[in-house]
């Protein structure tokens, strides 16, 4: 895949950042076929032109990336429009030696759109919490694809719309509920996306569930406890759930601060 000469010269500031930092990447991947596809499902990419979005990819590079390396910095320009394409990776912020996770995003994710649109620094930084491939689109590239393209130009605006109301419903998790509410809310989440079978897997560790959910790890242990009467047992990163519907009661299911995927038919 060809880069112009910005997007190479970002590339190879962005290596030469990395390396400065002591951390191992793994190198450039091959963009396949099915992985355009993916990218092209999305909603941000689905109804643009698909010439515009062959250049826009062709403008574009993959990266593997191993867990635990830094990808963005807050206050950083931001250069590129990251996708998860697989693995894991964590967006957080810190102040004055104090460090606090915003989320953890799974396949198939975009960051941070807002702050490429606006040519602006980043307002959180991002690491990989697994060994990832992330594709990289370079900013001015976005910039110009949406000046070119009606389409992809509406698509942006529903992406950021949802991505307000996100935050919108994750602040008030935050502050209309206690930590045992926002824990059972997150683990209803889970066991739905997971296949709903009475078990599911913590996909981050514990320590960042507590910062993702605002609470300390001590909180979420205790918070834990306060769930085993719910017939929830976790066995390390395993948690078996007795009763879905307890779950959802102990969170005070709020249509307008949830919006959990369907649940598979029995």
């Amino acid at each position: 895949m060809k880069l112009g000469p910005d997007g190479l010269d970002i590339y190879q500031d962005t290596l030469k950042t990395m390396s400065n930092l002591s951390q191992p990447t793994i190198g450039p991947a091959i963009l396949r076929d099915e992985d355009k596809q993916i990218v092209r499902n999305l909603n941000l990419f689905r109804d643009m032109n698909a010439e515009r979005f062959d250049k826009l990819l062709n403008a574009a590079f993959l990266q593997r990336f191993p867990e635990r390396v830094i990808l963005i910095n807050e206050g950083e320009p931001s250069d590129f429009l990251h996708i998860v394409i697989d693995g894991c990776v964590e967006l957080f912020a810190t102040l004055d030696g104090r460090e606090s996770t915003m989320t953890v995003l799974s396949p198939v994710s975009t960051f941070i759109l807002a702050a490429v649109l606006k040519d602006a620094v980043y307002l959180m930084s991002a690491r990989t919490r697994t060994a990832s491939r992330v594709l990289m689109i370079p900013a001015k590239n976005v910039r110009q694809a949406m000046v070119d393209d009606d389409a992809f130009a509406r698509s942006i605006v529903a992406e950021l719309a949802n991505c307000y109301r996100g935050v919108v419903r994750n602040q008030k998790n935050l502050k209309l509920r206690t930590g045992v509410e926002r824990l059972a809310s997150y683990l209803a989440h889970q066991h739905v996306r997971q296949g709903a079978k009475g078990k599911l897997t913590l996909p981050i560790d514990k320590k960042t569930l507590a910062s993702m959910l605002g609470m300390t790890p001590e909180n979420l242990s205790r918070s834990f406890s306060t769930l085993r009467r719910a017939g929830v047992k976790v066995t390390g990163p395993e948690v078996a759930v007795q009763s879905h519907d307890e779950l959802i009661e102990i969170a005070r299911h709020a249509p307008l601060i949830d919006n959990f995927p369907d649940k598979p038919a029995e």
